[in-house]
């Protein structure tokens, strides 16, 4: 199976994985703030079979570069959009995110509506102003440089131990990885114009939920959200509230799991996302979303694959 490799999207480096079945519903993956597209490793084995996935490392995330302007959720999802016409990926997607991954993928449902088949989102930031403290305390000045700029082996456990329900998840490759991402040149300045960009120390900014969620809420994509029932990053209630902003939208509670299901109940998580796939495969079968004005669908820039290791394996 295809591991991780290095494309330019718009002149810029980006890390992506793409493997599965090509004629299958193309899936696109987005990982939360400061992780990588190592976040979906586990669905891999599990849905490739039937389905394209392609996963990558936002701007400035994992080993990606930066985008050239400041971070915003915009910046973002248009740098998702940008990777799938990289890859050369013209049909209807379904968006699946997690956490800062699925303000993302909503963002991007917003700017493309007619490209998106389907949203997954997956414990997903913009249901609710509360946050961890260790996240809020990162938008404070001062504070946020001190810690992100200069990473330790310390802080990076302490963040998976956080993310996950089950402390035995929290594994030494995991923190080691964290550790690799913390320490690359663009990873910090990056979180912290994403993270002051939505949130204070007061919690997540209504202002930017708001607009976003009214505006998901007028394309009524087929839609899914799910939760663990011991997040610790976003907290569980906020499943409720996805429901209330977006009342098509099917639910799931995942019991005894954390911030990602995806890697804590691979098994069960993937056999809910496969039945919602089943579910919105007719749209995805329209042939190509719309032309751009004059008449392109979009930058198709180079892809040329540059292989930059052997997926690791963090489980």
């Amino acid at each position: 199976m295809n591991g991780p490799v290095m494309i330019s999207v718009r002149g810029r480096a980006t890390r992506i994985r793409d493997a599965g079945y090509r004629d299958g519903t193309p899936v696109l993956l987005l990982h939360g703030i400061g992780r990588s597209l190592e976040d979906w490793a586990p669905l891999y084995p599990r849905l490739a079979g039937m389905h394209r996935l392609i996963s990558l490392d936002l701007p400035g995330s994992g080993f990606s570069a930066r985008a050239a302007e400041p971070t915003t959720l915009e910046v973002l999802a248009q740098a998702a959009l940008d990777t799938l016409d990289a890859v050369g990926e013209h049909r209807p997607v379904l968006l699946v995110g997690n956490s800062l991954g699925g303000a993302v993928a909503l963002r991007a449902a917003v700017q493309r509506p007619a490209g998106v088949a389907g949203l997954c989102l997956v414990n997903s930031a913009g249901f609710g102003a509360e946050a961890a403290l260790a996240l809020r305390l990162m938008a404070l000045p001062g504070i946020g440089d001190l810690a992100l700029r200069r990473p330790t082996r310390t802080s990076a456990r302490r963040v998976e131990r956080l993310t996950f329900a089950d402390p035995r998840w929290a594994t030494e490759a995991r923190v080691e990885h964290a550790l690799a991402i913390a320490r690359q040149p663009d990873t910090a300045a990056v979180m912290l114009e994403t993270l002051r960009a939505l949130a204070t120390f007061r919690g997540v900014r209504s202002r930017w939920r708001g607009e976003l969620l009214r505006a998901a809420a007028k394309h009524r994509h087929p839609t899914l959200v799910v939760w663990g029932d011991r997040d610790r990053v976003l907290p569980p209630s906020h499943l409720a509230a996805a429901k209330a902003a977006l009342p098509h939208a099917e639910t799931e509670m995942f019991v005894g799991i954390g911030h990602m299901p995806q890697i804590e109940c691979p098994d069960e998580f993937a056999t809910r996302l496969l039945t919602f796939l089943g579910t919105v495969e007719p749209a995805a079968a329209v042939s190509r979303w719309p032309a751009e004005p004059g008449g392109k669908r979009g930058v198709a820039v180079g892809t040329e694959h540059v292989e930059v290791g052997k997926e690791r394996d963090l489980a």
